[in-house]
């Protein structure tokens, strides 16, 4: 698979020569050590979460200044057609029964790849795996160097639990705990780059609202900013778009630009077709397995659609992994 790769260089966000851009994301000034831990966390909102998270951004961080860079600046030491992430002949499972089988491929760093299939194709499951959420029956996955700390992981909303009493702010905010740390708490500069992501999704004066009280469109421009303040090298999204406004859709877009702009590794499962080929210029059409892999245009044509249309009517959802690796499917 081939990769963009963009450069560009920024200060730090009070420098700024062109202060009325006001995307940002974290990081620490003078850790040149650490640059290659690229700070990330995976983003399932859940209590338990909440729980661990929540305290840092009531109290003050003591560890040192944090430090905000514009989101136009791209990702260090990355090389145009590097793997970011390679597959092995990789089969998941739950239960027993392959939920993807004999995949084989790889990412590059700086792709900009959609991920679409028909429901049940194993989308979701094939992310779930690059987060360490599902271990492979057989096969691999090879993140060439990068860490599953290494990566931003925006689960769909409908596994978010929305009922836990956060603020706007307090929720955006928890994309910087683990540059952070879940003792700490914010300064006046980490709050800063809170407000400049807020700002960035357009939910200025929405700080001390509800996550709860938000509408779907609202509830995900939370969501990717904090992914701004995480900074990640890969970015996984499932189903970003799903139940959110026109408008929304539009900005969000704008921002999955500028990461792949940043030679960001954004990955985006998709069920919105003439989205995919607006903005998305790789493919992988997924049926349990691999039907098509490669740019948008010769991937989405109508013979692989018609394939992964009929995927629902073929597959076998009790079959069982066969000695090759493969899964048995009804003829």
């Amino acid at each position: 698979m081939r990769g963009v790769q963009t450069r560009s260089t920024c200060n730090v966000l009070g420098d700024c020569a062109r202060k009325e851009t006001r995307f940002v994301t974290p990081g620490v000034l003078g850790a040149t050590s650490e640059r290659t831990r690229w700070l990330a966390e995976s983003g399932v909102l859940v209590a338990s979460v909440f729980d661990r998270a929540t305290a840092f951004v009531r109290g003050r961080h003591t560890g040192g200044p944090l430090a905000c860079r514009l989101l136009g600046s791209a990702i260090s030491g990355a090389v145009v057609s590097t793997p970011a992430i390679s597959f092995e002949n990789l089969t998941l499972s739950y239960d027993q029964h392959p939920v993807v089988h004999h995949v084989t491929g790889t990412i590059s760093q700086g792709a900009l790849l959609a991920i679409v299939g028909s429901n049940g194709a194993g989308k979701s499951t094939l992310l779930k795996a690059l987060v360490g959420e599902l271990k492979p029956v057989t096969g691999r996955i090879d993140l060439h160097g990068a860490s599953k700390q290494d990566i931003a992981y925006l689960p769909q909303v409908i596994d978010i639990d929305r009922s836990f009493p956060i603020s706007v702010f307090d929720c955006v905010a928890m994309g910087l705990w683990r540059q952070i740390g879940v003792s700490g708490g914010l300064d006046a500069a980490s709050r800063e780059c809170v407000a400049g992501a807020l700002e960035a999704v357009h939910l200025t004066g929405l700080e001390n609202r509800a996550i709860g009280a938000l509408s779907g469109g609202q509830f995900q421009r939370v969501l990717f900013a904090r992914l701004l303040l995480q900074d990640a090298r890969i970015i996984l999204l499932d189903e970003p778009f799903r139940a959110v406004d026109a408008k929304t859709i539009d900005d969000l877009t704008g921002l999955i630009r500028r990461w792949h702009a940043e030679g960001r590794t954004v990955i985006a499962v998709l069920h919105d077709i003439d989205l995919v080929r607006q903005h998305f210029s790789e493919t992988l059409l997924l049926a349990r397995e691999v039907l098509a892999w490669g740019d948008t245009a010769s991937v989405l044509n109508p013979v692989n659609l018609d394939r992964s249309r009929a995927f629902s009517e073929t597959v076998d959802p009790n079959a069982r992994v066969c000695e090759r690796g493969e899964a048995r499917e009804t003829a």
